[in-house]
């Protein structure tokens, strides 16, 4: 699987951006698409995910600014961000968790390249 992110860009404090990520190649199917972010200096956490079937989950700094979404035909995330901080500023990379045809039920990981979001006050 390979997963194609954009969307990042700069922008002032209060302000949105939507990141978007399309997976290609070849799959049985997409267990849970989502998104990390990697601030400068910091390990890279959970910001949203969206499983085939469930709820989604947000990390704590997130809720209720940020909004997952999947089209699932294109398999496709979204991740509308909604009053950004500059602590949001950072790399974000899309992720999916996938099974492979003749794999089982054993799950696959996928990350995509960081797309770069700057937030200034």
């Amino acid at each position: 699987v390979q997963l194609q992110a954009s969307g990042g860009g700069s922008v002032q404090a209060g302000g949105s951006l939507t990141l978007s990520c399309i997976a290609s190649g070849t799959f049985r199917m997409i267990k849970e698409m989502g998104w990390y972010h990697q601030a400068p200096g910091k390990q890279r956490e959970l910001v949203a995910a969206i499983p085939d079937a469930g709820w989604q989950r947000y990390g704590d700094s997130v809720q209720s600014r940020f909004t997952i979404s999947r089209d699932y035909a294109r398999n496709a995330v979204y991740l509308q961000m909604n009053s950004l901080k500059p602590e949001d500023t950072g790399d974000y990379y899309c992720h999916a968790k996938y099974l492979r045809y003749y794999g089982g039920s054993q799950e696959s990981v996928a990350w995509g390249q960081g797309t770069l979001v700057t937030v200034s006050s």
